[in-house]
């Protein structure tokens, strides 16, 4: 397989809100809808929808939930063969708050996810040892991702890892050198750095201090203020495209697996960069979350406007 995923997958509960409640208030929202994601999911979609053959490895329960995730995986033509059921697990779910402007709080309810480990490793390594690009998230066990993340590096290939949902305490210099590319938003720079970056020049000195610790590339995401990166031969701000958003989840999902694609098909970093936050603001115009990503007839699209 060209990209391989190690993560979450979830059913998404989505309210869509006028205004986002404030605590102990309740509110009467517009609409909700029922999809998947996860951002596992997430990224897998985004990047078959864009055409790479992906093998994404995870776990569901054995609950309904289960059938219309594999269903909606299906649908997309992400590979099925490793994704695993717990027959005493519940499937992950999570439950979406969006307001008018597209801004968002989830609460996630890991389930399955949790149990992701070495078997899964094991069970995956054929496709694991084929990966040019592995996708990794924190909404799964990192041990087991450190360790998908060795098969794949072990045999050449790259490792993205969306460092979210962000531990408190950080991240350990051990697992910035366990990958390739790192991109935090502004509020997981913040918590793996110390401070947050408000900024794209503090960007810029947010990515310099995580490849200091130990990551070859660090891309840190600034939604409407765009990017910085800092990699081997390349310190630059990318501006962000101008779209008006309806719904902001899953949009680092788009970027990641928009930036797995590029990168597979050997575009150069800044190039990939600019191609995944294409498909990141993009996804920001539709509603849900796997079901938001673009086609790459969309982005490329997009890009010729640009």
């Amino acid at each position: 397989m060209s990209i391989a995923v190690f993560g979450s997958i979830n059913m998404d509960v989505t309210a869509y809100m006028h205004r986002l409640p404030k605590p102990g208030e309740t509110l009467q929202g517009k609409e909700y809808k029922l999809g998947l994601g996860g951002k596992g999911a997430n990224q897998a979609v985004a990047a078959r929808k864009l055409g790479s053959e992906v093998a994404f490895v995870c776990r569901l329960g054995s609950d309904d939930f289960a059938r219309p995730a594999e269903r909606e995986l299906a649908s997309y033509g992400v590979d099925l063969s490793l994704v695993a059921k717990d027959e005493d697990g519940a499937t992950g779910i999570a439950i979406i708050n969006v307001g008018e402007g597209g801004e968002n709080y989830i609460s996630l309810i890991g389930g399955s996810n949790l149990r992701l480990d070495a078997t899964d490793v094991a069970r995956a390594r054929p496709a694991l040892e084929k990966a040019r690009v592995l996708l990794l998230q924190l909404e799964v066990p990192l041990a087991a991702s450190l360790e998908a993340a060795a098969v794949v590096r072990a045999r050449g290939g790259t490792v993205i890892l969306d460092p979210a949902p962000a531990p408190e305490g950080g991240l350990a210099a051990e697992v910035l050198q366990a990958v390739d590319i790192i991109t935090p938003n502004e509020t997981e720079a913040g918590l793996i750095l110390g401070w947050q970056p408000t900024t794209p020049e503090d960007g810029l000195r947010a990515a310099r201090e995580l490849r200091a610790r130990g990551v070859a590339t660090a891309v840190v995401k600034l939604g409407a203020k765009g990017l910085a990166v800092a990699g081997p031969g390349l310190e630059a701000i990318i501006p962000a495209f101008r779209v008006t958003p309806i719904d902001t989840v899953a949009a680092g999902d788009s970027f990641n697996g928009g930036l797995a694609h590029a990168l597979e098909q050997g575009k150069p970093l800044e190039q990939a960069l600019r191609y995944a936050a294409a498909c990141g603001a993009l996804s920001t115009t539709k509603k849900g979350a796997s079901a938001a990503a673009p086609t790459k007839a969309e982005v490329d699209a997009f890009l010729a406007q640009q």
